[in-house]
């Protein structure tokens, strides 16, 4: 099993450079709104050194397509992962306007993947499951009722890549990836001393968190 890391909600270039020290896939900025929000030029400022090998993802809710596209050119990046699309057709349509990929987020209430999960992992490139606050579209710390989720997606994913977030650090990554065998975990509050500004020792040992876990299914 491979599972890669995706840190987000990076704010400053030193913290998206340990991102890449420490072996991350992936490399998220926030257009989303939030403490962790970022101008497309201040994200291609943040972003600036990451190389071509990891992949750079923005997340949008609520832009048009065309501003999505267009904050990807200047940001420079490889993934679009958009909040709570209302359909397959939404995802279709910013496809053709974005040269990448196209992630959605699915919020998760009360244990229950929404109704649309199913037409979303066919339509997107990958599936985000968050927990669903209300007001807030992401970076809350809540977790996931990860054993409530497991026989739902078992019957949804076929070879389709699940991105887990909501609420995991280095004590518990470990344990949703034994559950739900993700092919992304993404991190975010889990991995900060404050708002948008990463702890450098606690990207590390997610990250050995997660490598432990690999060792051990």
């Amino acid at each position: 099993m491979r599972v890669e890391i995706k840190f987000c909600g990076l704010t400053r270039p030193e913290d998206a450079a340990e991102a890449v020290s420490l072996g991350a896939s992936y490399t998220g900025v926030i257009f989303a709104g939030g403490p962790r929000m970022l101008t497309a030029e201040r994200a291609a400022v943040v972003l600036a050194d990451v190389p071509e090998s990891v992949r750079r993802v923005g997340v949008f809710a609520g832009q048009s397509a065309d501003d999505i596209a267009r904050t990807a050119e200047t940001a420079r990046l490889s993934v679009a992962q958009l909040h709570e699309p209302r359909s397959a057709r939404e995802i279709d349509t910013l496809r053709r306007r974005l040269d990448g990929l196209v992630w959605a987020v699915v919020r998760v209430a009360n244990g229950r993947l929404p109704d649309q999960t199913g037409e979303l992992l066919s339509a997107a490139d990958a599936v985000v499951l968050d927990a669903y606050v209300p007001g807030v579209l992401g970076g809350t710390g809540v977790e996931l009722p990860w054993d409530d989720l497991s026989e739902q997606l078992d019957e949804l994913r076929g070879g389709r890549t699940i991105v887990l977030a909501g609420g995991l650090q280095a004590n518990n990554v470990g344990r949703a990836i034994a559950i739900l065998s993700p092919g992304v975990v993404d991190v975010s509050s889990g991995v900060e001393r404050a708002p948008g500004i990463k702890d450098h020792h606690r990207m590390r040992a997610f990250r050995d968190a997660v490598a432990s876990a690999l060792v051990q299914s």
